[in-house]
C-alpha cells in the first residue's frame, strides 16, 4: 500500500495555504510533518482525511479498497479531542465504535491500550487534558484503518502515555499500516521520515493572498 500526493494545493478561507506539494509514504512507514506555524501541516492532514478538497493535485492510496475514499480509510486525531463532556469514557468509546462501524469487543482493547480502565466511569468533562488526549487516541484501536493521521498526538501526555502511543504506532506499522503525524518531539520511531514544509510550499500564501 502506498499513499501519494502529487502537486497538491490547499485553500482555506479563500487563501492559498500551500501549493506544489508532493509526497509518498508506503506500508510500514511513518511520515513526520515539520515546519513553522501556519505552514499547512494541519491543512494537509485535513485534506488527506477528506475534510477539505484539494485545490489542485492528486491524492491516491494504492493497494486499498477502491470503493472507499482515502478519508474513509483513515483515522484522524486532531487538536480537538472530539469527546462529549457529559458522556463517560466508556460511553464516548461506544459512540465512536458505533460511528466507525467497529466491533463492540474492541472497546476493551481500546481501554487497555491507553490505560483508561480506572477512568471508564468518569464523565469526559472531568478528565485532565492528558486523560482526554488518551481517550481520543484510544479511538485508533476501535476499528482497523490503514492510515493514521495524528496532529500533535503527544500534547498533554506523560512519559508513560507517550510510550503507549509509540507501542500502538509500532504495532500499526508492523501490520503494514501508514502513519502521518505532526510533532515537534522525537518519538524514537525507527520507521519515521521527516517531511519539511519548505518555502516553496507555504510562501505562496504571502505572494497570492
Amino acid at each position: 500500500m502506498k499513499l501519494t500526493g502529487k502537486d497538491l494545493a490547499c485553500r482555506r478561507g479563500g487563501r492559498l495555504v500551500f501549493s506544489s506539494l508532493s509526497f509518498e509514504v508506503s506500508s510500514g512507514e511513518m511520515l513526520i510533518l515539520r515546519g513553522p506555524n501556519g505552514a499547512g501541516k494541519t491543512s494537509l492532514l485535513r485534506l488527506i482525511a477528506g475534510l477539505a478538497p484539494p485545490a489542485a493535485g492528486i491524492l491516491n492510496l494504492e493497494g486499498s479498497d477502491p470503493d472507499l475514499t482515502v478519508g474513509q480509510q483513515s483515522h484522524y486525531i486532531a487538536h480537538q479531542n472530539a469527546s462529549k463532556p457529559q458522556l463517560t469514557v466508556i460511553e464516548n468509546l461506544r459512540f465512536w465504535q458505533r460511528f466507525h462501524g467497529g466491533s463492540e469487543d474492541r472497546i476493551a482493547d481500546a481501554v487497555d491500550a491507553m490505560d483508561l480502565a480506572r477512568l471508564s466511569g468518569y464523565a469526559a468533562g472531568l478528565l485532565s487534558a492528558g486523560q482526554k488526549r488518551r481517550l481520543a487516541l484510544a479511538r485508533l484501536v476501535l476499528v482497523e484503518r490503514p492510515v493514521w493521521l495524528l496532529d500533535e498526538p503527544t500534547v498533554g501526555l506523560d512519559v508513560a502515555s507517550v510510550d503507549r502511543l509509540r507501542s500502538l504506532m509500532e504495532a500499526h506499522l508492523g501490520a503494514g499500516g501508514i502513519v502521518i503525524a505532526t510533532t515537534h518531539i522525537d518519538l524514537g520511531m525507527a520507521q519515521a521520515r521527516i517531511f519539511e514544509f519548505s518555502e516553496i510550499h507555504w510562501q505562496a500564501e504571502v505572494e497570492i493572498a
